[in-house]
């Protein structure tokens, strides 16, 4: 009985790994950061690298320990004057002179395909950072819950444990 479901196990995992993923819906209970660069040019990109790290670890400690969606919604509106105060920084440390926009609110997001993922465009709850112009790419990720703010995570290396679905499912039957 143990190798019938272990191979049923393996057959369904292979045909729903085959499927791929068209779209992701982000839950309307996430709140997303969005930083775009005033053009493609490299310096513009690397600008806008720079500014996404500093007022991503900005964010990060002051998001840390929030709960809940409406305690994050107060934190970032309250924080507007700090996180321009780090944008500011970030572009004079690097000598850019470009003007810069900070929008708490219900911002645009083009669709994006990403991993073979599609996020779906549409007006999302956001902080967006637009430098200069604003027509080159964008970086974006989920402020809330951090799902893009774990790299500032003081975490060991071996304290964290990988799982595998596959590893799982294997486990619980064998």
């Amino acid at each position: 009985m143990k190798k019938i479901t272990i191979i049923l196990a393996i057959f369904m995992i292979f045909i729903l790994g085959n499927n791929d993923v068209e779209s992701i819906i982000i839950p309307n209970d996430a709140i997303r950061i969005r930083v775009i660069a005033n053009s493609n040019e490299n310096n513009d990109i690397k600008v806008k690298e720079n500014v996404k790290k500093d007022i991503s670890e900005k964010i990060y400690y002051l998001l840390k320990d929030v709960k809940n969606i409406e305690e994050a919604r107060t934190i970032l509106k309250e924080s507007i004057p700090e996180i321009d105060i780090t944008v500011e920084r970030s572009l004079k440390n690097q000598n850019y002179n470009k003007k810069y926009s900070i929008n708490y609110g219900l911002n645009y997001f083009p669709q994006k395909e990403f991993k073979g993922v599609t996020y779906q465009e549409g007006y999302y709850e956001s902080l967006v950072v637009s430098i200069g112009e604003a027509k080159g790419d964008n970086w974006w990720c989920v402020l809330f819950p951090p799902l893009c703010l774990l790299e500032f995570e003081d975490v060991e290396k071996s304290d964290i444990e990988y799982k595998t679905f596959v590893g799982e499912i294997l486990d619980k039957y064998l």
